[in-house]
């Protein structure tokens, strides 16, 4: 790095490349290093990718005797005399320039700045709107640039517009934009393009060292466009063939166990449910048996609304391993869920000889060490637990499927880490509905189940949206519900009140539901911070119906299932995404009774509005969350990061849905034709996805 240093120092930051420690570029030095690594910027590579925010063209240069009123110019003249008056109110600074073709009259209001700074002789640049004063043409407040060049005009030109780069307050977007362009030239010189031109003739898309010199440079907006095209097609095709070499690997490099299954065991293991399956609930399981009959690990994503019966299918796979004597995973992201689903598979598999065991954190000493000699012997067929499951210390004898619950909540290297030195099958489940692009974006290599019927026999949940005015009413009607014998839920966003108090908090909130609203009521508080026996006694006292009333925080969203609670109050309701809104509404209405869950929000906002709006009028999870898609982003569902994939610089999966399906089919063409990216064509495609993503998605060994 010293050696480094010396050269770039020695050289005047001329010899750059994608690998020069942004630092030894012109114009930063250390202090601005420190400001662009806050923004992402760490070598003179990334700067390629810091693209602008906004891109302001100017017009031509026009000849001053040709402008008129209402009229977008650029003037270019010298400056015959100026004036600060600083008596006018407001104050204004005034100027008159001449071309060879006439005069105009530009006023700055609040100008004081420019005294000193704009003098009589100097070449001056001013774009902005010409507008009518008395009869005379002039310009109010326009942007300005100081020529020393009498023949720059074009240079100068673009300095009053160009494009616009988000800033930090060290550093603002004409530094970012003029520390660019000193080695934007250098660094187009070493990119490289992926594909050749009967390709992108067809695609229509711009070679990729001309979309950055655009993107930086454009001289008009068809220049933004074609260039926004093309960088957006790239970032997309990168990550679909990421997806498509994991997918082609695990099909082709991996084997599984194939599981046998016949009449026979499907009859076993449906005679274990005291219901019959649904015809969703069949087809996912159909699906799954198809799978796991291959020597090919599945690798499936079982999507299901808030309700609909996903454990019953998460059961059936791990019955068909153990019916080919292997083990099967359920892994959970919380203890509460964990918990519930050992719950459930206990009610299911009572006085069955499979043998199930719950490890959670909890477990320790004896217990757990007498727990992993039985796993790793084989003598525990269902093992059900949180991220503890992964740890080094426990090992399988023979792991046959791997069922992870709420998978975006897990990381990509978690879920890698369960597979070990093995290729278990693998179904992932979530209860928050993915859209169809985010499951192309995030999941495009897994195979995709959905279930939207519920089971039958569900009562409905009745969603308001209420103010304070309504908290009273709200009240009365709770109370004569828990009277009924009926059980309540009241969500809070926080734990705890904040300085300001501006949110309800639920351990505040406890205290008065506890003591003022509901006195003669057993009234429960739960949260993350609470230890997990503390967590276990309010749980086990809400399921048993000794607690009326459970507080908490969403600590709840997944995994509680209490048939008798049908009331959930949820404070701050527009601080929560419509995604998560639907989840929490999911813990009710899990019997015949009808339930009622009521939003409370304190907000003006017509957009907050708007949203709660759209859980009152719909019950589907598919049809809210591709709302909260369009209004919130992806980020709400998950983060790309949670997937191994980085986040999008320039594209948006909803509005580039278009360039996203093209991406896709070009990228899986590719890797089916050339699984490893060896040829000489690929080669740049190949070290892009080297550089970008590296080992997390398992793509090394593809150099």
């Amino acid at each position: 790095m010293q050696d480094n240093k010396k050269n770039h120092t020695k050289k005047g930051f001329i010899d750059v490349n994608f690998d020069t420690p942004v630092q030894f570029i012109k114009g930063v030095g250390p202090a601005r290093a420190k400001a662009f690594e806050a923004l992402g910027v760490r070598c003179a590579g990334d700067l390629l990718e810091y693209y602008p925010r906004d891109w302001v063209f100017v017009p031509e240069v026009t000849d001053i005797a040709d402008i008129y009123a209402n009229q977008a110019a650029t003037l270019g003249g010298i400056v015959e005399s100026c004036d600060f008056q600083q008596f006018r109110r407001p104050a204004i600074f005034e100027a008159y320039i001449s071309d060879e073709s006439g005069m105009c009259r530009i006023v700055w209001f609040h100008g004081g700045f420019l005294r000193g700074k704009l003098e009589p002789g100097m070449k001056i640049f001013v774009s902005g709107k010409v507008v009518d004063y008395k009869g005379q043409l002039q310009m109010n407040n326009p942007k300005l640039i100081i020529s020393n060049e009498q023949d720059q005009s074009n240079n100068e030109k673009q300095k009053l517009g160009g494009s616009v780069y988000p800033a930090c307050a060290k550093l603002g977007s004409r530094q970012i934009k003029n520390i660019i362009n000193t080695c934007l030239d250098k660094l187009l010189e070493g990119v490289d393009e992926f594909f050749d031109k009967p390709f992108l003739k067809k695609a229509n898309l711009i070679e990729r060292s001309k979309a950055f010199r655009w993107i930086h440079r454009p001289k008009d907006q068809q220049q933004t466009a074609m260039a926004m095209r093309r960088l957006k097609y790239d970032e997309l095709f990168l990550m679909q063939t990421a997806l498509a070499l994991r997918r082609y690997k695990l099909r082709h490099y991996a084997s599984a166990t194939a599981m046998k299954h016949s009449d026979k065991i499907d009859s076993r293991i449906r005679r274990r449910f005291p219901f019959l399956l649904t015809g969703d609930q069949s087809r996912a399981a159909e699906e799954i048996v198809a799978d796991m009959g291959k020597t090919v690990p599945m690798n499936r994503l079982l999507q299901g609304d808030v309700g609909s019966g996903k454990t019953v299918i998460a059961l059936y796979a791990a019955l068909l391993a153990v019916a080919n004597k292997k083990q099967a995973v359920i892994m959970a992201p919380t203890e509460i869920l964990a918990q519930q689903h050992f719950l459930s598979m206990e009610r299911y598999l009572k006085d069955s000889q499979v043998q199930r065991s719950l490890i959670k954190g909890g477990l320790t000493g004896t217990k757990r060490n007498e727990a992993l000699k039985k796993i790793k012997a084989g003598k525990v067929d269902i093992i059900v637990g949180t991220v503890a499951l992964i740890q080094k210390d426990i090992q399988f004898k023979n792991l046959g499927v791997v069922v992870i619950d709420e998978q975006h909540k897990f990381g990509v290297h978690q879920r890698a880490s369960l597979r070990k030195d093995n290729t278990p099958h693998c179904l992932v489940m979530t209860a928050t509905p993915i859209p169809r692009t985010l499951a192309m974006t995030a999941f495009g290599d897994l195979d995709v189940s959905v279930i939207k019927q519920p089971p039958p026999g569900r009562g409905k949940i009745i969603t308001r949206a209420l103010g304070s005015d309504d908290i009273g009413k709200a009240y009365e009607f709770i109370r004569e519900r828990l009277r009924a014998r009926k059980q309540a839920y009241f969500v809070y966003p926080r734990i705890a009140d904040s300085e300001n108090g501006d949110v309800k908090a639920a351990i505040s909130e406890y205290e008065k539901l506890s003591r003022k609203i509901f006195p003669e009521f057993k009234v429960a508080l739960l949260h993350g911070q609470m230890s997990t026996e503390e967590t276990r006694k309010v749980m086990d006292g809400f399921r048993t119906g000794k607690t009326d009333c459970l507080v908490s925080t969403v600590l709840i969203e997944v995994g509680v299932d209490v048939p008798n609670a049908t009331i959930m109050v949820i404070e701050g309701a527009d601080r929560f995404g419509l995604a998560q809104l639907h989840q929490l509404r999911g813990r009710i209405a899990r019997s015949q009774s009808n339930s009622y869950c009521l939003l409370f929000a304190e907000t003006q906002s017509q957009l907050a509005k708007q949203r709660l709006a759209i859980m009152e009028r719909s019950s589907n999870g598919f049809e809210i969350a591709e709302e909260d898609l369009k209004i919130r982003g992806p980020g709400e569902i998950f983060s790309p990061r949670q997937h191994g994939l980085p986040d999008m610089k320039i594209a948006n999966i909803i509005d580039d849905f278009e360039l996203l399906t093209m991406a896709r089919k070009d990228a899986f063409e590719i890797v089916e034709n050339d699984p490893m990216l060896k040829t000489p064509e690929h080669k740049n495609i190949r070290a892009e996805l080297l550089k970008k993503f590296g080992e997390s998605l398992g793509l090394v060994d593809i150099a």
